[in-house]
């Protein structure tokens, strides 16, 4: 077994929310910074910085788990993991499709930018990527296990874009195993397996957040993503 410091959802520059700090040399730096093992860049309803992350982690010795923040049809937000690459690159064509077509507007969000390993922007998205999908939670929560994922209701303490805040309970025909919860202990996550992220947008955030510890048969996405099932 082994106990990895983890911090499963960090958002990139790519997430109209997020600092433009937040490239993906800068993540996978801070990471290294603080010790961590395992973090996943989950941005809003997107994959497209994660190619470079992920590199960057194989090569710094950092695991870097695949992960989209899904927004839900009725404003929940699902962090959800996935087992490689081309999984979560096709939950983001299956999400771009799902946006609607309301364009981002770069001075009131915030640009949307994605990246290679050096740090260059490729391109910005032009859907803005902070909107509902048309897809239910339950669809979702389909969806990512279809492709070999972890879907994981995320921060279910706070007061807006949560299950508990939007829908008042978790569905029980969701099978949700897992939780994140941003401050624990919270009772409303009284048996389910927790977890505690920074859900950083900035370096900041994530160089102040506590690294919770998750024991693993071994130190690989494949393990990870077995605990939290």
């Amino acid at each position: 077994m082994s106990s990895l410091r983890y911090d499963l959802h960090i958002h990139s520059c790519l997430s109209p929310c997020g600092e433009e700090e937040m490239t993906p040399n800068n993540i996978i730096g801070m990471a290294q910074i603080l010790e961590l093992d395992a973090i996943a860049v989950a941005d809003h309803n997107t994959a497209k910085n994660l190619p470079a992350v992920m590199a960057l982690g194989q090569a710094s010795g950092v695991l870097v788990i695949p992960a989209i923040e899904v927004t839900t049809a009725e404003e929940v937000h699902v962090l959800s993991l996935f087992p490689d690459l081309p999984s979560a690159l096709e939950m983001d064509r299956i999400l771009y499709e799902a946006l609607p077509p309301v364009m981002n507007r770069p001075d009131i969000f915030g640009r949307q930018l994605w990246m290679d390993e050096e740090d260059t922007v490729l391109g910005e998205t032009d859907k803005l990527l902070i909107n509902a999908t048309s897809l239910s939670i339950e669809k979702v929560f389909q969806q990512v296990r279809a492709l070999g994922g972890v879907p994981i209701p995320a921060h279910i303490d706070k007061n807006a874009y949560s299950v508990l805040s939007n829908l008042g309970f978790i569905p029980p025909e969701l099978e949700a195993v897992t939780v994140e919860v941003k401050r624990p202990p919270f009772a409303g996550a009284d048996g389910y397996r927790v977890i505690t992220d920074s859900d950083a947008h900035a370096l900041e955030t994530l160089a102040e957040h506590d690294a919770g510890e998750l024991e693993v048969a071994e130190a690989t996405v494949a393990a990870v993503l077995d605990a939290l099932r």
